[in-house]
């Protein structure tokens, strides 16, 4: 029951988490265009692909937008989840794109 428990309170608080980096990344895409949804993940799923090829993941979701003054130290935090496993992904910006700064 303690294990439910902890499990309930962990999904809560992904999902806290979850609908503060949408409302995040709204504002930041309203003040910036390169914060597009669609451009983040798909920078994801590549460095994903690139850094854990053959890995298999059930969701990819962004947990934090930091966006800060002016677009070089931005960052895009995202959680790449599977089964028994999950990957802490953040990306900062290069040149308009999106680039991995860490994998973990």
């Amino acid at each position: 029951m303690a294990a439910r428990r902890r499990a309930r309170a962990r999904e809560g608080d992904l999902a806290i988490s979850l609908a503060r980096a949408d409302q995040a990344l709204e504002a930041a895409r309203a003040a910036d265009r390169g914060w597009e949804r669609v451009l983040l993940e798909e920078a994801a799923r590549k460095i994903l692909a690139e850094e854990r090829p053959g890995w298999h993941y059930d969701r990819l979701d962004l947990v934090l937008v930091d966006d800060r003054p002016g677009v070089a130290e931005d960052r895009a935090h995202f959680l790449a989840t599977a089964p028994d496993d999950e990957v802490r992904l953040v990306l900062t910006r290069l040149n308009g794109g999106w680039i991995a700064k860490i994998v973990e």
